[in-house]
């Protein structure tokens, strides 16, 4: 389905702004009710860091979670769902099922889990806590529809369970899979230093380069060699000098990853692994061309034979939905969360996500939320922090926000088209409307 087919208005009974508020109140009280098990989720995952592809027991860890939950089968659960360690869970209120082939369907509201860790630091970006936001969110949402007096609405809730987002692009797969097709919002958020409402994480384009030249003994007949490391060396070098002709906004970083193997042999190996960074997914050919041919250069000049392969996947920038800031951020200061300001916000720092892709076929909303320590994310101390108890209040804060604001999404139907027009206004923008199936 294209991004911008119609779909249907409808998404709940409508309730009074007093009952919505009391439906916020109980999915916040429902997040509480669950704190010592979503803290033991966190945990469980934490503590057993798994790399991308590999979180087979994060995997196990989510998926007991929703078949366990109370009461009895009260979720739709499908373990190994189109990737091995990924996950769908779904719940709906009973009385708002909808039968096969009726006009009406339910609103499709999706809350993300991520779960992989980093290699040698563990859970160095916190995603044992995104996958608690995700999976405390939807219970949030799922107390408070129980909860609802008079007829429920048609709306359904799923928890996907989205691996490797640290290497390879999960999401992507999962996007490719058909796994976020008739969704009509999708909420997750990532830990940090600060609470943000959106940071422009950038679209990544990934790169694995291979030099091929000839051994020889390097004290005896170096001249016989091709120097597969000078080739290495030269590419660095290139890009560190086409650095001055860049945009500010661009980010090129890499390492060699082989030099050799020994000092008196001439290397008739190297490969490096680059990332390349743009604000936007329109930038980034350009960008890699640029780095491309830094690449090809070095190998004429030494006279090896490159191999320039890209990843799997480009991560794509992430698209803004102001519609769902706003909601986001008046339930996260109901709650107390103090956020930057927006000028801050579009200027600060960012990285890049494979939420990105997602965003190019589905709304979705991304926060970045403070959890209760100032370290860096990629290091041993956001580690540390992210498994520290201390971490919990903030992390389940922000579940509350995230399921307060799906609850905005279900019964205003204003706001839901807002989110629509803010989806198709950016689309437009990026030059991609009617692109992406």
């Amino acid at each position: 389905m294209r991004p911008v087919e119609e779909r249907p208005r409808e998404g709940g009974a409508g309730v009074g702004v007093c009952e919505l508020e009391l439906l916020k109140l109980r999915a916040a009280e429902r997040i509480d009710e669950a704190a010592e098990r979503l803290g033991a989720l966190s945990h469980a995952i934490w503590s057993e860091p798994e790399l991308a592809y590999k979180e087979h027991h994060a995997h196990g860890v989510l998926t007991r979670f929703f078949e366990q939950e109370p009461p009895a089968a009260a979720w739709t659960v499908q373990p190994h769902y189109q990737l091995a360690t990924a996950f769908r869970a779904e719940w709906e209120p009973p009385g708002g099922r909808v039968a096969p082939g009726a006009e009406r369907r339910p609103l499709h509201l999706g809350f993300l889990c991520e779960y992989d860790a980093l290699p040698g630091i563990g859970h160095a970006c916190g995603h044992n806590l995104i996958a608690e936001v995700g999976a405390a969110a939807a219970l949030g949402v799922k107390g408070a529809l129980e909860g609802l007096a008079g007829p429920s609405p048609l709306v359904k809730v799923i928890v996907l369970g989205t691996p490797a987002e640290e290497d390879g692009g999960g999401k992507i797969d999962l996007i490719e899979a058909g796994a976020f097709k008739n969704l009509d919002a999708v909420f997750m958020a990532h830990p940090s230093q600060q609470n943000a409402v959106y940071l422009p994480d950038m679209a990544e384009h990934d790169v694995t380069v291979k030099y091929y030249g000839k051994a020889s003994h390097a004290a005896a007949y170096p001249w016989e060699g091709v120097n597969a490391l000078d080739a290495a060396v030269l590419a660095y070098n290139n890009l560190s000098m086409l650095r001055q002709q860049m945009k500010p906004t661009w980010r090129v970083h890499g390492i060699i990853k082989n030099g050799g193997v020994k000092p008196n042999i001439i290397p008739c190996y190297s490969e490096l692994i680059y990332y390349f960074r743009a604000p936007s997914v329109k930038e980034l050919p350009v960008l890699t061309k640029k780095a491309e041919d830094c690449f090809r250069a070095a190998a004429l000049a030494t006279g090896c034979t490159a191999e320039i392969k890209g990843g799997a996947h480009d991560y794509y920038n992430v698209l803004p939905n102001k519609s769902l800031w706003k909601a986001y951020m008046e339930n996260g200061k109901k709650l107390g969360i103090e956020f930057i300001s927006e000028d801050v916000m579009l200027n600060s720092p960012s990285g890049s996500t494979d939420f990105g892709n997602v965003t190019f076929v589905v709304p979705g909303i991304h926060p970045y939320f403070y959890i209760g320590s100032n370290a860096l994310n990629h290091t041993e101390q956001y580690t540390e922090a992210a498994g520290a108890h201390e971490a919990q209040f903030y992390t389940l804060r922000t579940a509350k926000a995230l399921a307060m604001t799906a609850l905005d999404v279900i019964f205003k139907p204003e706001l839901l088209e807002s989110i629509r027009e803010d989806f198709r206004l950016q689309l437009q923008e990026e030059e991609f409307l009617n692109t992406v199936e």
